[in-house]
């Protein structure tokens, strides 16, 4: 193999391990060939009880992909992607292929700046509204990756809070639900992967309530002394209910984070809401029934200044594959 080709593709396919996902299970494995990287959903970390369809591991696999695309483009490749490129094999979500070099743009290079920056920020944001000029930008950037993104009205807002509400109550009631949250905040540190407690952030009243990863035991951070009073609610939505389009929202989910961070933003995906059937007939109902919605994400500016500890991560090794295999 080529290293010179080998190298780049592993080295971003590495960048990628720190992509967002569902209860940070990282569902992805990738391998690496002559010039070409695959990506495929990891079944073993899917989310039985919250994610039976597969919808969020697919949307986690869609953010590292995206996460990948940053990190070649802003290393000068050029790159092909072909979404789920073999029938015969669904778990085979995405197939690049390195096709020539260029000279990366500025925005490029900063989204992959905002890379090892981005964090899932659960505390409460400030009053300081989120610029109306930002958004639109985060619009763009949704948009140029294949789906679509709605910022919720203030008249819009207590039907959020109360759908949001009633679906985590609806799970936390859910016996296998709390099993399934406790083995994914109660990780052995080799694994390198969850959401332990140092990171989970205690529940206190809300505009629109966050999951409890702690259920009822101590959380490691304060939510701060903001009031989401200037927060932004936004629901990240595409055309259908089908992968390719979970895998498409996934890369919009990867460029609004990604942008929000080069904004000066903080962010908070909320999935309850999208996790069972009636609500997400709700949410559908809150869009108008123009499209059907994939994810909430909270944006802000943050209150706090404390930086946030960093997320456990999965070793390379566990992750990337170095093939022979020429294509």
């Amino acid at each position: 193999m080529s290293r010179h080709i080998i190298e780049p593709l592993a080295e971003a396919a590495q960048r990628a391990l720190r992509a967002p996902s569902a209860f940070n299970s990282q569902p992805w494995r990738w391998r690496v060939g002559a010039g070409v990287l695959d990506l495929y959903a990891d079944r073993k970390r899917q989310l039985a009880v919250t994610d039976p369809d597969g919808r969020l591991l697919v949307l986690g696999c869609g953010a590292a992909l995206h996460h990948v695309r940053v990190a070649l483009a802003a290393a000068g490749h050029e790159v092909e992607v072909v979404r789920f490129p073999d029938p015969a094999d669904p778990d085979l979500v995405a197939r690049l292929r390195v096709t020539g070099t260029r000279r990366p743009a500025r925005a490029e290079v900063a989204l992959d700046e905002a890379i090892p920056d981005r964090r899932t920020d659960r505390r409460a944001f400030g009053e300081r509204s989120v610029p109306p000029a930002a958004l639109n930008r985060l619009r763009a950037a949704v948009e140029a990756e294949g789906a679509f993104l709605h910022v919720v009205r203030a008249d819009q807002m207590p039907m959020l809070a109360v759908v949001t509400g009633d679906a985590a109550a609806a799970e936390v009631a859910d016996p296998e639900y709390r099993a399934e949250v406790y083995r994914w905040t109660h990780r052995p540190p080799w694994t390198g992967d969850g959401v332990p407690a140092g990171v989970a952030v205690r529940q206190v009243p809300r505009r629109v309530m966050l999951r409890d990863h702690a259920l009822g035991g101590e959380a490691g951070l304060e939510p701060g002394g903001g009031n989401d009073r200037g927060a932004a609610y936004t629901v990240l939505f595409g055309r259908d209910d089908t992968p390719l389009s979970w895998l498409r929202a996934g890369e919009a989910l990867s460029a609004l984070l990604l942008t929000a961070v080069v904004e000066g933003l903080s962010a908070a995906p909320i999935s309850d809401a999208i996790e069972l059937a009636w609500p997400r007939r709700l949410m559908r109902d809150l869009l108008s029934d123009v499209g059907e919605p994939y994810l909430v994400v909270r944006l802000g500016i943050p209150a706090e200044s404390a930086e946030l500890p960093p997320v456990p991560r999965r070793a390379p090794d566990d992750v990337i594959e170095l093939t022979e295999r020429e294509e």
